[in-house]
C-alpha cells in the first residue's frame, strides 16, 4: 500500500472571500474529521496536492498528513472527496478522513479486469456490471485495485463476487452479483417487405354523378318514344273508321 506525505496549516478563516484568497495564492481549503479527532480546517499548498491526484494515486491511499502548530501534527488519513470547478476544473476543496491503522474500515475499491475473453473470438461482448467492490479490512491491507481475471470467458459465461477473494480483506458487496460476463452479439434483422397491395382507383365522385344523370335522362327518352307510339296508334284508328265509311257509302 503506498503512503505519501502532505504538510497542512491551521485555516485561520472562513468564507468564500477568503477561499477565493487562498486558491490565488496557491492553497486549498481543506477540513480533518473522523470519530477520533475534533474536526480541523485546514489549508494545503495546492502544487504538492497535485503531486498526489496527478500520480495517479486514488482515494485509497494512506496520506500521513503534518500538520503545522498541532501537538500531535502527524495524522493517518484518507482523502475522501476532492471538489473541483465543474468547467475549468481547478481543485476547490479537499475533506480528509482520520484513520486507524489498528481497527478496521469500510471501503469501495476499483475492479480492474485482466485479459481477452475466449468467448471474443467468437464475436461475444464483454459486459462490466460492477465497477467496485465494498470490502473490510486493515487501513495497511487495503488494495489499489481488485484484478479479475477475464480470459478464460466464453459466451455466457460470467464471474459473480463470489468468485473473486481479496487477500486480508472481507468482501461486503452481494455474492450473487455479477461483476463482468459475455454475451451473444446482438443481430438486428431487417423487417420483411410487406406484400404489395393493388391500389384501388379513387372513385370520382363527379363522374358518376353524371353517368347517373345520362341514364335518367336515356329513360327519360325511352318514356317519351313510348308515349309517341301510343298517340300514334290512337289517331290511326279513327283515320281506318272513317275510311271504311266512304267506302260503304260509295256503295
Amino acid at each position: 500500500m503506498k503512503e505519501i506525505v502532505l504538510r497542512a496549516r491551521p485555516r485561520l478563516q472562513s468564507g468564500k472571500e477568503y477561499a477565493r484568497k487562498l486558491r490565488r495564492n496557491g492553497f486549498v481549503p481543506a477540513v480533518l474529521y473522523g470519530p477520533e479527532t475534533e474536526t480541523l480546517h485546514l489549508e494545503v499548498e495546492t502544487k504538492s496536492f497535485l503531486v498526489l491526484v496527478r500520480g495517479g494515486l486514488g482515494e485509497n491511499v494512506i496520506v500521513t498528513l503534518l500538520l503545522d502548530d498541532q501537538k500531535d501534527g502527524k495524522r493517518k488519513v484518507l482523502v475522501r472527496e476532492v471538489q473541483r470547478d465543474p468547467v475549468r476544473g481547478d481543485i476547490l476543496h479537499v475533506d480528509f478522513h482520520q484513520i486507524s491503522l489498528t481497527k478496521k474500515l469500510t471501503i469501495e475499491v476499483p475492479v480492474h479486469l485482466v485479459g481477452t475473453p475466449l468467448g471474443a473470438d467468437d464475436g461475444g461482448i464483454l459486459q462490466h456490471a460492477l465497477r467496485d467492490l465494498q470490502i473490510e479490512c486493515l487501513p495497511s491491507a487495503i488494495p489499489e485495485k481488485i484484478e479479475v481475471d477475464v480470459s478464460h470467458l466464453k459466451i455466457g459465461d460470467s464471474v459473480h463476487v463470489g468468485d473473486v477473494s481479496v487477500e486480508n480483506a472481507e468482501i461486503l458487496s452481494d455474492s450473487k452479483s455479477s461483476i463482468v460476463s459475455v454475451v451473444p452479439p446482438t443481430v438486428f434483422k431487417e423487417p420483411e417487405a410487406a406484400p404489395a397491395v393493388a391500389e384501388e382507383e379513387p372513385e370520382v365522385i363527379g363522374e358518376k354523378k353524371e353517368e347517373e344523370a345520362e341514364k335518367k335522362e336515356e329513360e327519360k327518352e325511352e318514356e317519351k318514344e313510348k308515349e309517341k307510339g301510343k298517340e300514334a296508334k290512337a289517331e290511326k284508328k279513327p283515320a281506318e273508321g272513317a275510311k271504311e265509311e266512304q267506302k260503304k257509302e260509295g256503295k
